[in-house]
């Protein structure tokens, strides 16, 4: 074992200085807990340590187990709670000593009390929308497994590897499941099987230093070996009445504190260090101070049942407390944001489901009820911090200066909370100001999606449909080119100056399609523009000619296709796409496209669906790709957030995303981007379909500047399960822009103002008449 000598001869302040400064490199301004549920299963055990009280012995009228209706009703209330934890408490293999365990057991269809845990956690996953997290003691390498299946980690408290506690006379005397070598080796078939895995030590309770140092080392060298070990508890001890230690000296805050810094420092930088706050009541500050980054699971609903005397702080109290050490309180879930990131090695496949719908983009626990498309009213989340972080300033000064951030720069915009989310929302706001002042744009147009067949799967798209199901999602169509001109026609006279079109990728069709469908609206409107043809439809599109990307971009801006949507997009980073659209365009084939366009004179806008299953690198390796996009062509009018709303999205569905973004990340998207894209896109839009006006209100306060268009027939976000409707009409938009004490002005989709004619027929339009879905049909090329 490495010399660990000079912890305990190095001066306390130097030592916890040393240990904060550690902690503040891996975890920087976060300090995190866990919202849960405690679930006592049994208070049997076979074990006899002589502090505690949790343990009890077989009692006449007394249930040996709690029922599974017990279970649910404990779980359902931490629910209601707004818990996402169920933390199962109990005794270590009672039916081994007591004959009542046996006999419970086989009344309830088990032999062992691992065997009913799994049954119970099944149960809670199932019925709730909780995790669980299983501390049952000593375990084969069989019941980890099963209980893995049902759990999102796992947990034992090594305690000691302090042989001279289990002889006689020590704590652990006449506890075999205290046996240190027995304890390791739990630890270490966890790690064997890749379970996200909690341990700690008991200090207090007999020990030496040393043996602390020692046992602290021992948890090193097994995370070491299988990274696994997800956090370390420094628990102190609490003398109880009623049990051998009753009045036995309990360790002293400044034992505690020397102990919390050198587990920091003698353990992994990723490994997270806890110290319960229930334990330690009016010196949290301390606590923190000495190198710790999170308090453990605190509980709305249960007591602690461990330490029944020490009742759970406010979580408010926790939370300014937390705050006047210049951290943010943040939930997680019981796994960690580092093993949620790689659910395929960590995870069985069901948990990994419903810790994707639990989790936030950086993989630590949602903090609202908000999603995309929902009409619930956002709400932003208080702010406890006077100071803002000095690397977050220094980032927001080489953005403001148009400089060109790195992605670890991006990343770290995007972890803003608190007050950091407050000056990034600011700044960005003043550079919207610096570009287009008070003014807030929007166009009067009409989307008109030609197709919903599609023979791409995209796992993101409720929209699409095969040619021949049609029970998936809906019934398929493909318009006619008389019902295109005809919904052009009716935009025009309803005052729009754009008409969007974007559809699936029609099998039949080939790139003559796109081009007739141009000059069939121009002849019939000459007036409109046409904003048409994401990267995806115009390759295939090319492709289907033998054309290169110049020569049909050409043709369609000949037939007079103005402008291009940047959509297709997604995410652009290949490592996404794999996951999401893996027969789409790839990255580089995106800007392949956009390039020609550009190079053509033909603008285009820029965009991101997010959401989904990607993290915050993803995003920042994305923006950095329209950024030097731009920077070469300058072809980019707008940057659009583009929300990934869930609720009828197949990967969604089939558990394999998120539920979109939380409402701090969407507002940070379009407030980061305003940074990132700085100077070089002006344009920031926010889309109300997605965001709902109140959310899109939030984001023309934090870097956009622009609300998109009225869209008159938005049907893909609909089809994805959004609850707002389908058009925004001119009167919505300035009212809402209005609101905020913002000049509304239409434009059209190159920026420029619109005369005043169209303007006054937009705002005396008629009511739309009815769409009409063509069926299927064969579309021949010339046509």
């Amino acid at each position: 074992m490495t010399d660990l000598t000079w912890l305990e001869t190095t001066p306390l302040p130097a030592l916890m200085a040393k240990a904060a400064q550690k902690r503040d490199d891996a975890f920087g301004r976060t300090v995190s807990y866990s919202r849960k549920v405690f679930i006592p299963l049994t208070r049997l055990c076979r074990d006899v340590c002589h502090y505690c009280t949790f343990a009890e012995r077989p009692r006449a009228g007394h249930a040996a187990y709690l029922s599974a209706e017990e279970v649910l009703a404990i779980a359902r209330a931490g629910e209601a709670a707004g818990c996402t934890e169920a933390l199962f408490t109990l005794g270590d293999k009672p039916e081994l000593r007591y004959r009542a365990a046996r006999e419970a057991l086989a009344e309830l269809g088990h032999e062992t009390t691992i065997s009913y845990l799994r049954a119970m956690c099944a149960l809670v996953l199932k019925e709730t929308s909780l995790l669980p997290h299983v501390n049952p003691g000593v375990m084969t390498r069989e019941e980890i497994a099963g209980l893995r299946e049902v759990s999102a980690s796992q947990g034992i408290m090594l305690e000691s590897t302090s042989e001279r506690l289990c002889a006689p006379g020590g704590v652990h005397y006449g506890s075999p499941d205290k046996l240190p070598a027995v304890r390791l080796e739990t630890l270490r078939l966890a790690g064997e099987l890749a379970v996200p895995f909690t341990t700690g030590i008991l200090i207090g309770i007999g020990e030496t230093r040393a043996e602390r140092l020692e046992a602290l080392a021992a948890i090193r060298d097994l995370h070491a070996a299988h990274g696994h070990i997800q956090e370390v508890i420094v628990q102190n001890f609490r003398a109880k009445p009623d049990t051998k230690l009753a009045s036995a000296e309990e360790p002293d805050l400044l034992d505690l504190l020397w102990t919390i810094a050198a587990a920091r420092l003698i353990l992994p930088a990723d490994v997270h260090v806890q110290a319960p706050p229930n334990l330690s009541p009016g010196v949290y500050q301390k606590l923190i101070e000495a190198g710790i980054d999170d308090w453990g699971g605190v509980s709305p609903v249960t007591p602690d049942h461990v330490n029944p005397e020490a009742p759970w702080p406010e979580l408010e109290a926790l939370a300014l407390r937390t705050a006047e050490m210049d951290k943010i309180l943040v939930p997680r879930l019981p796994i960690y944001p580092a093993w949620a990131a790689e659910p395929g090695r960590w995870l069985h496949s069901k948990v990994a489901t419903r810790v994707m719908q639990l989790a936030d983009a950086e993989g630590w626990a949602r903090d609202d009820d908000w999603a995309p498309g929902l009409t619930f009213e956002p709400k932003p989340g208080p702010i406890r911090l006077s100071k803002v972080d000095p690397h977050v300033e220094r980032i927001i000064d080489r953005a403001v200066a148009g400089e060109r951030l790195d992605e670890p720069e991006i990343v770290r915009l995007f972890a803003a909370r608190d007050v950091d989310y407050e000056r990034v929302i600011e700044v960005a706001d003043e550079l919207r100001k610096s570009v287009s002042g008070g003014t807030v744009r929007y166009v009067v147009n009409r989307n008109i999606n030609y197709t919903n067949i599609c023979y791409y799967r995209c796992k993101f798209c409720a929209f699409s449909k095969g040619k021949t199901h049609e029970a998936l999602r809906g019934t398929p169509y493909d318009l006619d080119m008389g019902e295109i001109v005809r919904r052009s026609q009716e935009a025009w006279d309803r005052g729009a100056t754009e008409v969007c079109l974007q559809g699936g990728i029609h099998p039949d069709y080939t790139g003559q399609t796109y081009v007739n469908v141009c000059k069939a609206i121009k002849a019939a409107v000459p007036g409109m523009h046409i904003h048409a043809f994401s990267p995806l439809e115009v390759t295939q599109g090319a492709a289907t000619l033998g054309l290169s990307l110049t020569e049909f971009l050409t043709r369609l801006k000949e037939a007079g296709l103005g402008t291009l949507p940047g959509t297709a997009a997604e995410i652009l980073d290949d490592e996404i796409r794999a996951i999401i659209c893996p027969d789409k365009i790839n990255t580089q084939q995106w800007v392949d496209v956009v390039r020609a366009a550009h190079r053509l004179g033909l603008r285009t806008t820029s965009t991101i669906m997010y959401g989904h299953v990607e993290r915050p690198l993803n995003w920042a390796r994305h923006l950095l790709v329209l950024r030097d996009l731009q920077a070469e062509t300058g072809g980019f009018t707008e940057f659009v957030p583009l929300p990934f709303v869930h609720m009828e999205a197949p990967m969604y569905l089939r558990g394999l995303s998120r539920k979109g973004p939380t409402l701090r990340e969407a507002v940070l998207m379009h407030a980061v981007s305003r940074l990132v894209l700085h100077p070089l896109i002006t344009n920031i839009q926010t889309s109300w379909v997605k965001m709902g006006p109140q959310g899109a209100a939030m984001c023309l306060n934090a870097g956009a500047n622009d609300m998109g268009g009225t869209l008159m027939n938005e049907s893909i976000s609909r089809a994805a399960g959004t609850q707002h409707g389908q058009e925004f009409p001119p009167e919505a938009m300035e009212g809402l822009i209005g609101s905020l004490v913002r000049t509304p002005v239409q434009r059209d989709t190159l920026y420029r103002p619109v005369g005043n004619e169209r303007r006054v027929v937009s705002f005396n339009a008629a009511e739309l008449a009815p769409v009409v879905q063509t069926p299927p049909k064969k579309v021949m090329a010339g046509e």
